[in-house]
């Protein structure tokens, strides 16, 4: 008793320690956390943005009238807004239409005259012609159809969650000052503070969902308070001491958190009903208190532990993962599947040995009907062994099939949160401007050129500018060549038809001499510092990453075959890229991580089973799972990208654990016997019922993810679910006719 007693004082410590620590708890948000670590195009892109700057540093503002936007009341107030958003925190740069000038020369300098002459509505004809058919303005600071005005402001470089914060708050200020019809909001600072928001709002919903459902499936199972306190209890404990951990060790709850609250409720609540059925088991065959706990313990424990050591090698399989918050995912996880076992060991084993069964779980006919239920299934495995097998069989190749049409051709829209106002702003960018993913790439001067302004140079990069222009899919295409163009439009009195640059060298070094001069030239983002490297910056739709890649290796095609690698040298390069890659790379590292996972189970199945044909039957059932998880993508139509794609490593180290506890059992009772029927028997009635409770638990609980607003979310819950449910099938039909067949 003593020893309880200190046991239980232990955890009230514990719990009052971890319940500081919750105080303490991050959130983050930050494209980069997903680059592939050590990959060269990321090294190569760290490089790029010291010479240049992060592509997607910055905040978008798009303000729509459907009447249009030549309306002086409107560009007033939007001119106005461009002004007061130069004063925001954490904005180093803000410009629009409004603001912009096109050069002018006089007798005296070179000089701008407005692009819109916002006092004079008698000009906004003309100017609204000029302004379409420029191509530096269409999809970057107007819409096509001339009734949307975009606001660009370059932020802090490396803005954090606390800045983007502050900026939105102070923005939401300001914007509210004016009678804009509609407005959305594109960028850093934006996707930062609404999605980490977003992450809060998961993991509570679905902590307060998760547990709503155990403790009706609790009340359901036990039907005595104690027996249901004292679940929820151990349950609750292990998530406290989880997130407790989390805050202490200053890990960051990242875009995948909300797996966490589901993956701690279920998984300790699958360790609390195989101990409690076991220990009300014992005491149902007239064991004392002591006696049966320790039984409970020395039979269930074991298997218990070694449930949680292969779903913990299921999750650390991601840690060969070069994706930081994926790999992060997996190492927190794994320690709170030994978490919630080291509470349910400790905590609730000591709490219910102070307890007898009838306290604990109602006694009654249930019990008898259960038995009834589990020798039927007994006996089915053995009278049907063929049925099955042909049946499993036909699901294979079902499976088979539904693998085959697996689309990777995952877009980001697909993603977003349904029914939030991010997502309908990003759906209006990609429709009415330029699209999200930044497109650049990096330009290297050769050696017999002096710098990017070398006429030859520069007709290289507008060779580059103008091809990107002529892909639909790709807009606001900038570089060094627009400034030459510019000044040559100048020279010819701004006629549209001659934005070109100059034919010939005399005429280039011209305009070479005056564009230091010229207004607005912003070339620090387009030239490096040494001025032998250039950047050409476009972006992209949303066309999936497939379609992009196929896309970008035709532009490499084509620059291996027109552009002059003796002038200069570009490469591909940006987050898009690497976001892109780094799906690509997680899709690919997936076999590995699973074969890594593989082989540790196997050698623990061996170092229990001392036999290599039980290894297999503990390992050929948990297959399945993993084939109907890849057919249910094929045939539902879901993109496989790198949230759905470390579920495979989830699904197998849960999926396994009912089969641990089958075999566990299978091999205590034969012990007991040598009779294989009478051992199977034996494991179907003390072992089934937990194995289908726990199953049915881990299949709702899951489900609990459809409540979310990220579709990937939803699919990962379905997806779970789904495959569990697969996998204690498996268990129970494929296993009993394994051990019969090679008669272990």
């Amino acid at each position: 008793m003593r020893i309880r007693i200190a046991i239980i004082v232990v955890f009230v410590l514990l719990s009052a320690i971890s319940g500081y620590y919750v105080t303490q708890l991050r959130f983050s948000f930050d494209f980069e956390q997903f680059f592939p670590q050590g990959d060269e195009d990321l090294a190569f892109f760290r490089e790029f943005v010291k010479e240049f700057e992060t592509d997607d540093n910055f905040m978008l503002i798009a303000v729509r009238r459907e009447q249009g936007i030549f309306y002086q009341p409107f560009l007033q107030q939007f001119h106005d807004f461009t002004l007061q958003t130069r004063s925001l925190p954490h904005v180093v740069q803000s410009t629009s239409l409004t603001m912009f000038g096109y050069p002018v020369r006089t007798p005296f300098a070179i000089t701008t005259v407005p692009a819109i002459h916002i006092d004079d509505p008698q000009r906004y004809r003309t100017d609204s012609i000029r302004i379409m058919q420029d191509e530096r303005f269409r999809y970057n600071l107007i819409s096509e159809d001339g009734k949307t005005l975009v606001i660009f402001m370059k932020m802090v470089e490396g803005i954090d969650l606390e800045q983007s914060k502050a900026f939105m708050r102070a923005l939401n200020q300001v914007i509210t000052k004016y009678d804009f019809d509609e407005y959305y909001y594109l960028g850093r600072p934006y996707f930062q503070k609404e999605l980490v928001q977003m992450q809060i709002w998961e993991v509570t919903k679905s902590a307060i969902i998760s547990g709503l459902l155990v403790s009706v499936v609790m009340f359901l199972i036990y039907r005595r308070f104690w027996g249901v306190f004292i679940s929820l209890l151990s349950i609750g404990l292990g998530m406290l001491f989880f997130l407790g951990f989390m805050g202490a060790s200053g890990r960051e709850l990242s875009a995948m958190s909300a797996l966490y609250p589901v993956l701690m409720i279920i998984v300790g609540t699958s360790d609390v009903i195989h101990i409690l059925s076991k220990y009300v088991d014992e005491l149902r065959r007239g064991r004392p208190q002591d006696e049966a706990i320790v039984i409970t313990i020395r039979e269930i424990g074991l298997a218990t532990l070694l449930t949680s050591v292969t779903t913990a090698i299921g999750f650390m399989s991601l840690i060969t993962n070069r994706v930081g918050p994926i790999r992060d995912f997996g190492i927190n996880a794994a320690i709170g599947v030994m978490i919630a076992f080291i509470t349910v060991i400790f905590f609730t084993t000591a709490v219910i040995s102070m307890f007898n069964a009838d306290q604990i779980s109602k006694i009654g006919a249930r019990h008898a009907k259960w038995d009834q239920y589990m020798n039927w299934l007994h006996r089915f495995t053995g009278n049907h062994p063929r049925r099955i097998a042909l049946g499993t069989l036909a699901v294979v190749a079902l499976c088979a099939w539904g693998i085959a049409r697996i689309n990777t051709n995952y877009e980001i829209i697909n993603n977003m949160p349904r029914g939030e106002k991010i997502t309908e702003d990003f759906r209006f960018f990609e429709q009415q401007i330029a699209g999200f993913r930044p497109l650049e790439f990096a330009g290297y001067v050769q050696p017999d050129y002096n710098t990017v302004h070398d006429f030859e140079v520069v007709r290289e990069i507008d060779k580059m500018e103008q091809h990107l222009k002529n892909y639909a899919d790709i807009q606001a295409v900038s570089s060094v060549a627009m400034l030459y163009k510019s000044i040559h439009q100048m020279y010819r009195g701004g006629n549209p038809s001659a934005y070109t640059l100059p034919e010939t060298p005399e005429q280039f070094e011209q305009y070479r001499r005056i564009a230091d001069r010229v207004p607005q030239a912003g070339l620090s983002v387009l030239v490096s510092k040494d001025e032998t490297k250039a950047r050409v910056t476009s972006r992209l739709r949303d066309i999936g990453a497939d379609s992009i890649k196929m896309m970008s290796q035709r532009i490499d095609h084509w620059i291996q075959g027109n552009i002059d690698s003796n002038i200069i040298q570009f490469k591909m390069t940006g987050t898009g890229l690497l976001i892109d890659k780094n799906a690509e790379y997680i899709r690919a590292n997936l076999l590995t991580g699973l074969g890594i996972a593989t082989l540790i189970i196997a050698g623990l199945m061996a170092l229990l089973f001392w036999n290599f044909r039980m290894m297999l039957i503990a390992l050929i059932p948990n297959i399945f799972p993993l084939l109907i998880g890849g057919a249910f993508l094929g045939f539902a139509g879901i993109e496989l990208e790198a949230g759905i794609t470390i579920v495979f490593s989830v699904i197998f180290g849960i999926a396994v654990d009912d089969t641990i506890h089958f075999l566990s059992k299978y091999k205590l009772a034969r012990n007991k016997t040598t009779d294989v029927e009478a051992a199977l028997r034996m494991t179907f009635v003390e072992t089934g019922k937990p194995i289908i409770l726990t199953s049915i638990i881990l299949f709702f609980g899951f489900l609990v993810m459809l409540f979310s607003a990220h579709p990937p979310s939803q699919t990962v819950g379905w997806l779970i679910s789904l495959t569990l449910l697969t996998a204690v099938v498996c268990d129970l039909l494929l296993i009993p006719i394994l051990i019969r067949r090679w008669a272990v």
